[in-house]
């Protein structure tokens, strides 16, 4: 049978910016280092809100509060099926103390973040969440309503 984890995102808020952080991933590809929003696996026994709060915590020494669920994803690789949920959190502060597993962060406004965060299946995921500029309500259809005249 295979086995199932849970990874929560953060996409920390601070006033109107967001934290993208820069992660090493492998030096055999093109781009080694890569922007994404802070993400981590959820422990046993943690709620998701919980776990999310301590990962940003414990990665960009940032208290935040989870403020609400933006999308989720999964994938499964091998015998390992993964599903994650994404956060918006609320900072409390934008002084960043990164762990040693992150490169580099900068706050980047909303405008910014489909030209900052480079993995398409995030940006599409936030941009239908509306995170970025180029969010549209047409992206999930449309509803037209007619409302009869009353005589």
């Amino acid at each position: 049978m295979g086995k199932f984890r849970v990874l929560v995102k953060g996409i920390v808020q601070y006033k109107e910016n967001y934290l993208a952080v820069e992660r090493w991933y492998d030096d055999r590809i093109f781009e080694p280092y890569q922007w994404e929003f802070i993400d981590g696996e959820m422990e046993f026994g943690e709620t998701p809100e919980k776990a999310v709060e301590r990962i940003v915590s414990e990665k960009a020494g940032i208290p935040v509060k989870a403020d609400k669920t933006l999308y989720t994803w999964g994938f499964t690789a091998g015998e390992i099926c993964t599903v994650g949920v994404a956060f918006l959190c609320d900072a409390q502060t934008d002084e960043v103390v990164l762990s040693e597993e992150l490169h580099d962060s900068k706050w980047v406004a909303k405008e910014e973040i489909s030209r900052v965060i480079t993995n398409k299946a995030v940006v599409q995921d936030i941009e239908r969440a509306g995170l970025t500029s180029q969010f549209d309500l047409d992206d999930f259809g449309k509803v037209d309503l007619f409302i009869e005249p009353i005589d």
